[in-house]
C-alpha cells in the first residue's frame, strides 16, 4: 500500500499537477492539504475519473484537507476535524479506516498544522495547542492496535538537518524550540518519522519557498511527515521525496511525499 501526503496549495490551481502526479506514481491513498476551498468546489469529478473516492473537508480561502483512495481499496469510519476544542473550526484535520482484501487496515488521516506566525499573535498559541491535542488524539488512536499514518504538512522542522540553512528559521515558529519540543513529544507517543527510519542524510526537503531562489539554490526545509504507528512502523518498506514535481510549471511549496507499506 502506498500512501502520499502532498500540501498542494491550492487544488484548483493544482488540479492538473495532481492528476498528472496520480498517473505517473499511483499511489494507493493520498493525503491533501492546503485545499483553499469548499467542499462543493472541491474537483471531485476529475480525481473520481482518476479511479479515486473522495473523502473532503474544506473551508473557504483557507485551510482544507482531503483524502483520495484507489480502488480496490475503500474509506470509512470517516472523521472530520480534531478532536479537543469544540470552538475550532479550522478545516484542518480528516481521518478514515482504509480497508482492501488480504491487507490489514490502516488507519490515515491527512493533517494540516497551523503555520504559527508571527508568533507574537495568538496563532502561536493555537499551534502548541493543535499538536498537544493530536498527542491526545494519536495516543487513542493508537489504543486501537490498529496500524495508524498520520501524514500532512505539519510546519515543523524537526532538527537543524531538516533545513538548508537552521540559521534562516531561528525566530521562525517552525523552528522555534517549543515547537520542535512539541513535535518530540507526539514521536514519544510511539509514533515513527517514516522517512527518517528510512533515509538519515541531511539535505533532504519538502518545501521550498517561493521567495528569493529557494528552489534553484535549494534552500529548502522538511515539514511533510508521515509519523507511523508500532503497527504501522512494522509494516515499513520504503519511504521517499517526489522533489521533481517542484519543477513543474507554477507548482505547489510543497512536494509529495510517499511511503509503502507491506499488506501486513
Amino acid at each position: 500500500m502506498r500512501i502520499t501526503t502532498w500540501n498542494v496549495n491550492s487544488i484548483k490551481q493544482r488540479v492538473g499537477h495532481l492528476l498528472g502526479f496520480l498517473d505517473e506514481a499511483k499511489p494507493d491513498v493520498v493525503c491533501l492539504q492546503e485545499l483553499k476551498c469548499q467542499d462543493d468546489a472541491f474537483p471531485r469529478a476529475e480525481i473520481e475519473a482518476a479511479g479515486y473516492a473522495v473523502e473532503a473537508h474544506g473551508q473557504k480561502a483557507y485551510n482544507g484537507v482531503a483524502l483520495l483512495v484507489r480502488a480496490p481499496f475503500t474509506l470509512s469510519d470517516v472523521r472530520r476535524g480534531l478532536p479537543g476544542d469544540p470552538e475550532d473550526e479550522q478545516a484542518r484535520y480528516i481521518e478514515g479506516l482504509v480497508t482492501g482484501e488480504d491487507v490489514a487496515p490502516v488507519r490515515v488521516a491527512s493533517i494540516y498544522l497551523p503555520n504559527g506566525n508571527p508568533v507574537a499573535s495568538p496563532k502561536y498559541p493555537y499551534k502548541l495547542a493543535f499538536l498537544e491535542r493530536l498527542r491526545r488524539h494519536a495516543r487513542g488512536l493508537m489504543e486501537a492496535e490498529t496500524a495508524l499514518v498520520l501524514a500532512g504538512d505539519y510546519n515543523v522542522i524537526p532538527d537543524p538537518e531538516d533545513a538548508a540553512d537552521p540559521s534562516a528559521w531561528a525566530s521562525d515558529a517552525l523552528f522555534l524550540p517549543q515547537s520542535r519540543a512539541a513535535f518530540r513529544t507526539l514521536l514519544a507517543e510511539g509514533l515513527t518519522d517514516a522517512l527518517r527510519a528510512c533515509d538519515p542524510r541531511d539535505g533532504i526537503y519538502t518545501f521550498w519557498d517561493y521567495q528569493a531562489g529557494a528552489w534553484p539554490r535549494n534552500f529548502g526545509i522538511r515539514i511533510d511527515h508521515l509519523l507511523l504507528s508500532p503497527q504501522g512502523a512494522d509494516r515499513l518498506v520504503s519511504a521517499s521525496v517526489q522533489k521533481h514535481l517542484r519543477g513543474l510549471d507554477k507548482p505547489s511549496d510543497h512536494v509529495p511525499v510517499t511511503v509503502e507499506l507491506a499488506n501486513g
